[in-house]
């Protein structure tokens, strides 16, 4: 059996926040969840690092610190990021924050800047019953965004660092 690293983000390691996943995200299911990585991971670039963010991580919004879908069941979304160079090309320019580094999500507010990855982020909203935003990044975003600024983010398939 595969060793989990367990390191701390936010005060909390990748057990405890896996199980708040699943818990806010995926009522309770862990097959729903699983489902979830397996479909990221049939369409996403090998080598891709896929992390979770957000509310669905820490169980509150970051602006205001309502909890996780405190306007109804649904309403919270998924910030699905997506570490790796060759992902960065599913982006058109203009979905770029910083051109070939991070990029803005795939979402409501942008829903075409990186065509070949609507698919997958209409199968996850259909799979999930809420928004899903897909965002894509290099390695040492997430680093700085993790290690230095104590942003959680759980690691859904490979391991940040390794792309």
């Amino acid at each position: 059996m595969e060793e989990q690293e367990t390191k701390e983000q936010g005060g909390m390691n990748d057990e405890e926040m896996r199980a708040r996943v699943i818990e806010l995200a995926f009522g309770g299911d862990p097959a729903r969840f699983g489902e979830f990585c397996e479909v990221v991971r049939a369409s996403v670039p090998e080598g891709t690092t896929v992390v979770l963010r957000g509310s669905a991580v820490t169980g509150e919004r970051w602006d205001d610190g309502a909890p996780f879908d405190a306007d109804g069941p649904g309403t919270s979304d998924l910030d699905l990021t997506l570490v790796g160079e060759e992902v960065l090309g599913c982006f058109i320019l203009d979905g770029f924050y910083l051109p070939g580094v991070h990029t803005k999500p795939l979402s409501d507010k942008d829903p075409d800047i990186a065509p070949e990855l609507v698919p997958l982020r209409e199968r996850l909203v259909a799979m999930t019953g809420r928004p899903v935003n897909i965002q894509a990044t290099r390695d040492i975003v997430m680093k700085v965004r993790g290690d230095w600024f104590g942003q959680p983010y759980l690691t859904l398939i490979g391991k940040v660092g390794e792309t």
